[in-house]
């Protein structure tokens, strides 16, 4: 008879975990993360040192940019080796990279769920052109953070005449997981997640690699009557903490929704946004979404989209996806962003991106922190931060059309209309298109070689993406070209013939 899965407290559970362990971690943003088991971790390394030098591996980047999450896990001797897709939600956690406290990797967040199917398969890694000519790419920094991290985990190899890039498994012997329900067996459902994620290549990959897996729960059955409701077997189980409610809210954002959980059957409704410099980059660029298009929208800016498609009646024309598994509804945003409103179908993450990656997604609009003169993206740093790229990277190499939602400047920009013309009433104080970026999340040029369709939205301009670079081909009425545009910008875009922005992009009541 099969050892069944231990029902233990949160310190018996992390008392398992050994010095020097490979911990991988579940969960998106403010969802389907273990806060009880990273909390207890936490307590335990505080009260005895123990355990320690851990690595850590992670797909999408969990807290709250305060102190849930994987700000638990930030102390010096705790953590030896970080490898994760999204920084800027565990600010502790890069601060520690920063500072050169700890080795730093930046991976995008699509490989490493996929690639955690590839460890517990005991496979050579993930084969793959996502992350070629980028910052991630060896023959740059091979997302390396800093100085300390020395050791490359990415390398290039050519395989029939084409090169790609092997990212190499890393084992992993501890899985700290979540779902909803347990049985008496140890069997996991989630019914009331906002998410799947990668729970089950988690618990996987550690089980296979000899390690053992800790999963926190709502509740314990006796049994779980739908087999195909089990997310994760208990076979791959070896401790149960059940949290009674406690420290087990849907997300960091909500107790509990039942919008994340239930069909599209239900209805939403998205507020109507004030008018501002949002508004317009919004509306422009829902003129770029096709009826029928499979859409993926970025967090940040790029959610007005859905709020200026909602208002102007067209948001049932299109389907919206997140990158954590949600097909359909509306995406929801803050520290709920990776759930969705009414969702029809959840699938777990590594699925999802093997949809993207494959060039499932029409049309991907997402935010920009830097641009070049041709046309490459920075998302990764911004103001003495290092964000990451989480998903960006598979994203914007996949989709057939990008759009870049972006302000011309950033810092304190003020804007308004005057009978139907923009007024800058006071300007950004950082130019955000410049002569050189930070780091290299999007190639412009590679793009190019692909065929995608790129264009760069701002509230006074629209660029495209060309092989002569980039091309400034719209703007708003209103709006000086030289002094408003070309002045603000750190290089001279090309331009020919300049249409007006559409109008439309200029009415408080689109």
């Amino acid at each position: 008879m099969r050892a069944a899965a231990s029902f233990v407290s949160a310190e018996e559970a992390v008392a398992a975990i050994p010095h020097g362990a490979c911990v991988a971690v579940g969960g998106f943003v403010g969802a389907g993360h273990p806060e009880m088991l990273t909390a207890a971790l936490e307590r335990r390394f505080l009260q005895t040192g123990t355990p320690s030098d851990l690595t850590l591996y992670y797909c999408a980047g969990q807290g709250d940019r305060g102190e849930r999450g994987l700000n638990h896990l930030a102390h010096r001797g705790l953590i030896q080796r970080v490898i994760g897709g999204h920084w800027n939600l565990a600010p502790k956690l890069g601060a520690l990279a920063l500072a050169n406290e700890i080795e730093a990797y930046n991976f995008p967040q699509g490989v490493l769920s996929v690639l955690l199917r590839e460890i517990a398969a005991k496979r050579p890694g993930l084969f793959t052109q996502v992350g070629l000519n980028t910052f991630i790419d060896p023959a740059q920094s091979g997302g390396r953070m800093n100085a300390r991290t020395t050791e490359p985990l990415v390398e290039r190899v050519e395989l029939d005449g084409q090169i790609w890039l092997r990212y190499k498994p890393v084992p992993v012997s501890v899985g700290l997981i979540r779902a909803t329900t347990a049985d008496r067996r140890g069997n996991l459902s989630m019914e009331r997640e906002g998410l799947v994620g990668e729970v089950l290549p988690i618990a996987q990959a550690a089980k296979n690699h000899g390690g053992i897996v800790i999963a926190q729960v709502e509740r314990v059955v006796d049994y779980l009557p739908d087999p195909k409701s089990v997310r994760v077997p208990g076979i791959l189980v070896d401790y149960i903490v059940t949290s009674e409610g406690v420290q087990h809210d849907q997300t960091f954002g909500e107790v509990f929704k039942a919008d994340f959980v239930n069909s599209c059957q239900g209805h939403f409704d998205l507020p109507a946004m004030a008018f501002s410099e949002r508004k317009i980059i919004g509306w422009r660029t829902l003129q770029e979404i096709q009826q029928g298009d499979i859409v993926n929208l970025g967090i940040g800016l790029p959610e007005s989209v859905a709020m200026v498609a909602a208002e102007t009646g067209r948001l049932q024309e299109f389907t919206l996806t997140v990158e954590s598994g949600p097909t359909g509804g509306v995406p929801a945003s803050g520290l709920s962003f990776g759930c969705s409103h009414f969702p029809e179908a959840i699938i777990d993450q590594p699925s999802q991106f093997d949809f993207y990656d494959g060039g499932g997604l029409d049309i991907a609009v997402l935010g920009a922190v830097e641009v070049d003169a041709e046309g490459s993206v920075n998302v990764a740093s911004f103001a003495g931060r290092f964000a990451g790229v989480g998903g960006f990277v598979n994203i914007v190499q996949s989709a057939r059309r990008l759009v870049f939602c972006l302000t011309l400047r950033a810092g304190n920009l003020e804007v308004h209309v005057d009978a139907g013309r923009l007024v800058i009433a006071q300007e950004g104080r950082h130019a955000k298109f410049v002569r050189h970026i930070q780091h290299v999340c999007f190639h412009g040029p590679t793009a190019l070689a692909r065929g995608q369709e790129v264009l760069y939205v701002t509230e006074r301009a629209v660029f495209k993406l060309t092989r002569q670079g980039l091309q400034l081909i719209e703007l708003a009425p209103g709006i000086d070209l030289s002094t408003q545009v070309l002045a603000q910008m750190d290089f001279a875009p090309v331009f020919e013939t300049i249409s007006p922005m559409p109008a439309g992009s200029f009415s408080t009541h689109p």
